[in-house]
């Protein structure tokens, strides 16, 4: 937890809304001081949406008693206080930490045992502030606003559990979250569009959608797709499969399981190992190593067949990369292939914790729309550039208007424990990436200490139409695998040189793209992406109806539409609601009338009923829809 602490200088770059916030929390404190005076508290940091202040309190905090605390806080917003900073000495912090005077009202008889281990880790170097609003006063390295006074529309929302420094060997203490904003009419907006998301919750929507399932005998976190759910991977599959086409790439597929040694000698163990399933330990069969082996160097042969006495360790596949790495390994290669841009919808595994698993944004089976591209350092702007540009056109598809690209840059003090330890190719390769960020004009902004083991990246971030936010996709620079891996291309020159690697994922894993395609529509898919494209309703059951309605079935499927017919007796009232209710994007309605002027009545989801077309130029409206991929 030491390593995020913010400094004073990152505590000076708060935004507004962060100060009102983080302003908010100490009025929090102060409130629930008044109410219960022998509250302890830890840290109270503005985060993602609101703010929360860490507390050790007998009594446990519920829902019943935000009115009350929020009356208290109303209080000490409607008495003006300023926000007064004071700079004291170590010395002097930690007396009053010890009278139990920080995070209080008053000295108190038990000292303030969170905030003296705050001081006992503030670095020697760095000056110590308080801040003194009304009686209250707190350790703090800031920012607030002037006064209380400042602070508009606030809420408390939940409370929840959580160990001092999110460590399970610390305390347990009850953390009460708020929010706030400038005006009450920003904060029920706020509320309301977290009504909206709960109505959108990919999770809930899944369900009712029969979408996919996560089901117990199976496992946490390993989602089984329904077949609604699987023509959407279809669609994105083939969405991707003809963009990268288009772009030059060539699709490779490889196994979900391989040996310890690629992984180690990809680099990626111990780097990533927390990440991954433990390993299995298996037996080789020496005679079956030999006769798969024929063609090898005897004595590669020799030294396999060594080692296959003992028992080996295989790990599931938690990334593409070092099998895509052996692929362009496997023939020889000149600078006249590349750049080489291989794709697969690889599976992969990775053992998130238990805790960390939700639906399917954070899972531990994925598909993943990976491919790995190997160039000179010359063709690198360009194909980065080119990546980034499918990105963009992916989101005009989506309806994606707002989006940020965040290059993630490494630490220099970590190299060789977070980051491979080779200085100067971090700095070439991060350069090379921040350049082809401003010349394209993208919108991005640099975070140190976030890249990924063997080079800087870019996660992509994108805001539903409903503002919230999601990592969807990455980006990623490698320098440091396929010089672990020996991948070589004979140069102009007839030297060898070790190629520069993109990893790229524009439409990330099926499972959170899905995810934040059912929040994003709130269900309700373009038609080339609704899992049940088109619905055929008879008025009645008419066998003469029916034939004209399956021969309409019929004709769309042959075009490859996914198309049912309901033929139920319910009235059409019914079939219609059970039709909404699934979030079918196009109703056929057909009656006798329909039937006998070859036409149908056309319904959309959530539109109703556009009138009556010729059955020719309704199903040629949904095959141009499709192709075209309208939104």
């Amino acid at each position: 937890m030491e390593d995020e602490r913010k400094t004073p200088e990152m505590r000076a770059q708060m935004t507004d809304v962060e100060r009102l916030r983080h302003s908010t929390a100490h009025v929090l404190a102060t409130a629930i001081l008044k109410i219960w005076p022998e509250a302890q508290f830890a840290a109270g940091p503005p985060v993602d949406n609101g703010f929360y202040y860490d507390v050790d309190l007998p009594h446990r905090i519920s829902p019943d008693d935000f009115e009350k605390i929020e009356a208290e806080m109303k209080k000490e917003i409607k008495a003006n206080h300023p926000f007064e900073r004071m700079e004291v000495s170590r010395h002097e912090a930690l007396e009053l930490g010890k009278k139990g005077r920080l995070a209080a009202l008053t000295d108190r008889d038990q000292p303030s045992k969170f905030k003296l281990d705050i001081i006992e880790n503030i670095p020697t170097d760095e000056k110590i502030s308080l801040y003194r609003n009304g009686d209250f006063i707190d350790l703090c390295a800031g920012a607030h606003v002037m006064r209380t006074g400042n602070i508009g529309a606030f809420r408390l929302t939940s409370v929840a559990s959580a160990y001092y420094k999110d460590d399970e060997k610390n305390p347990q203490l009850q953390r009460v979250y708020g929010t706030a904003f400038k005006t009450k009419k920003e904060l029920d907006e706020h509320f309301a569009m977290l009504e909206e998301a709960k109505k959108r919750d990919h999770r809930k929507l899944g369900k009712e959608l029969e979408i996919y399932i996560i089901d117990e005998d199976v496992g946490p976190g390993l989602p089984l797709w329904l077949p609604r759910g699987a023509a959407i991977i279809e669609e994105l599959e083939k969405l991707a499969k003809e963009t990268e086409f288009a772009a030059g790439y060539q699709r490779v597929r490889t196994v979900n399981i391989a040996r310890e040694r690629l992984y180690k000698k990809s680099g990626h163990l111990p780097y990533y190992a927390e990440s991954m399933f433990p390993p299995m330990e298996l037996s080789e069969d020496v005679e079956a190593i030999k006769r798969d082996e024929l063609t090898r160097e005897e004595s590669d042969i020799a030294s396999t067949v060594q080692r296959s006495n003992s028992s080996t360790e295989y790990y599931l596949k938690a990334m593409n990369c070092p099998h895509h790495h052996k692929l362009f390994a496997a023939v020889p290669r000149s600078y006249r292939d590349l750049p080489l841009r291989l794709a697969e919808y690889g599976f992969c595994h990775r053992y998130e914790q238990s805790g960390e698993l939700f639906g399917l944004m954070r899972v531990r089976s994925m598909q993943m729309n990976d491919a790995h591209l190997y160039m000179t350092p010359e063709q690198f702007g360009a194909e980065f550039n080119a990546v980034n540009e499918m990105y963009l056109n992916y989101f005009k598809l989506f309806g994606l208007d707002k989006y940020l690209m965040r290059f993630s840059t490494h630490d220099p003090t970590k190299l060789g424990q977070k980051f491979v330890d080779e200085s100067e190719l971090w700095k070439q390769t991060e350069e090379m990436t921040r350049r082809v960020l401003k010349d394209s004009g993208i919108n991005y902004v640099e975070v140190p200490n976030e890249a990924a083991f063997y080079g800087p990246k870019i996660d992509v971030q994108v805001w539903s139409v409903i503002g919230r936010e999601f990592t969807i996709a990455t980006n990623q620079v490698d320098f440091a695998q396929p010089r672990l891996l020996n991948l070589v291309y004979k140069d102009r020159d007839n030297t060898e040189k070790t190629p520069l690697c993109i990893h790229r994922a524009p439409l990330g894993t099926h499972e959170r793209f899905i995810g934040f395609l059912i929040e994003h529509y709130a269900g309700n898919f373009p038609l080339w992406l609704s899992p049940e494209q088109v619905r055929i309703l008879t008025i009645t059951d008419e066998p003469q109806l029916l034939d004209y309605s399956r021969a309409i079935l019929n004709e769309l499927r042959g075009h490859q539409v996914r198309a049912e017919i309901d033929t139920s007796t319910d009235k059409i009232n019914g079939k219609i609601q059970r039709a909404e209710q699934m979030k079918v994007h196009t109703m056929f309605v057909i009656g006798k009338r329909d039937m006998e002027a070859s036409a149908v009545s056309v319904r959309l989801h959530g539109r109703g009923n556009l009138g009556a077309k010729s059955r020719g130029e309704a199903i040629a409206d949904i095959l141009s829809s499709i192709k075209e991929r309208r939104a």
